[in-house]
């Protein structure tokens, strides 16, 4: 039996009221007819052959940065940032806490430090190469000089910064791929499907 008693009752009759549940009956009727009908589930990415883990190594050899390699998994689509630092030419100088912008160019115990930061994204296409895009910065300590903080002469180093952005193809199975930034940085990098 139906329970009648949530219809919107306009007409007080009794047929009224069984033209008010039959028009909603015919109105869930529609409704159960259209969601048989939807659209057909969406396929997850994860079950596309294209979605595995890259590993892939990064080497860089330059006069300005120094040589630096580093070899690290990601899965396609998604974007890896790593840190290389070692020893500025000429050595490491301590900094003063006062001087201004050195935060890229200063480690945690107060002394110069060269820099270089890689933002790495690749995403395998249907023909298995990667697509990649690969940030570079680099952030080297300049010769120190003469600056005024506060009232004080203070020696401070400038930062010899460095930013480009790269795009290119490469293959994904294992061969390698050179690229030169502007400032004559060679990066060569191999990317393999684990």
């Amino acid at each position: 039996m139906i329970d009648r008693s949530g219809f919107i009752q306009g007409c007080r009759s009794k047929q009224g009221r069984v033209i008010s549940a039959n028009a909603v009956m015919a109105l869930l009727a529609c409704m159960a007819v259209s969601a048989a009908n939807a659209t057909p589930s969406i396929k997850v990415l994860s079950e596309v052959a294209n979605d595995g883990p890259i590993k892939y190594t990064v080497k860089m050899a330059s006069k300005n940065w120094g040589s630096a390699q580093e070899t690290r998994t990601i899965r396609s689509g998604q974007t890896d940032d790593f840190t290389w630092q070692s020893k500025p030419a000429g050595g490491s100088q301590n900094v003063p806490d006062a001087c201004p912008g050195v935060d890229a160019i200063r480690n945690a115990s107060g002394t110069t430090v060269r820099q270089v930061k890689i933002r790495f994204a690749a995403v395998v296409v249907n023909s298995g190469d990667a697509d990649v895009q690969l940030g570079f910065q680099g952030h080297a300590p300049r010769a120190a000089t003469a600056v005024t903080v506060g009232g004080k002469k203070l020696q401070c180093p400038t930062d010899n910064f460095f930013s480009q952005l790269v795009h290119f193809t490469m293959p994904t199975g294992g061969a390698e791929k050179s690229v030169t930034l502007s400032d004559g940085t060679k990066l060569t990098v191999s990317a393999s499907r684990k």
